[in-house]
């Protein structure tokens, strides 16, 4: 019974304890209308500014979930003691505020047919084609082979 008890703790520990991956970390809403009165050169400046802080922020969040992984996996393997350096430097709640301002930002450039808005969606399809490039790369040589 205790074993049980004791697997269970140190179970929900890890589940709070973990840092999640950037790219898992989801938007905070951010209203547009913050952002309604400003400029489409505002806007582009500050998409600039929140963009490079939330790339700065992913990859700390990256960082952080990788150790959490590693101490994770040291920890239930080999030492126990090592569960404890889960608890780091979360940037989750700001990454999650960055990305929900990036959205509030991109809305209110198409709104007001900032050029912004089209580059952003220009870079995001070539971005997909890229990646379905490399997929269908990556499928094609698993068939050859």
């Amino acid at each position: 019974m205790k074993k049980t008890l004791s697997a269970l703790a140190v179970s929900s520990f890890l589940l709070i304890g973990c840092a999640s991956h950037s790219e898992n970390v989801t938007p905070q809403y951010v209203s547009p209308v913050e952002y309604e009165n400003y400029s489409c050169k505002q806007i582009r400046e500050e998409i600039s500014r929140v963009s490079a802080r939330v790339n700065e922020v992913a990859g700390i969040q990256d960082k952080e979930a990788d150790k959490d992984a590693a101490a994770m996996g040291v920890g239930l393997v080999l030492f126990w003691p090592a569960l404890f350096f889960l608890i780091g430097d979360d940037q989750k709640e700001e990454l999650a505020r960055l990305k929900g301002e990036y959205e509030a930002l991109e809305q209110t450039a198409q709104q007001k047919n900032c050029d912004i808005a089209k580059e952003i969606d220009a870079a995001r399809k070539m971005e997909e084609e890229r990646k379905s490039s490399r997929e269908e790369t990556v499928k094609s040589k698993g068939l050859n082979e």
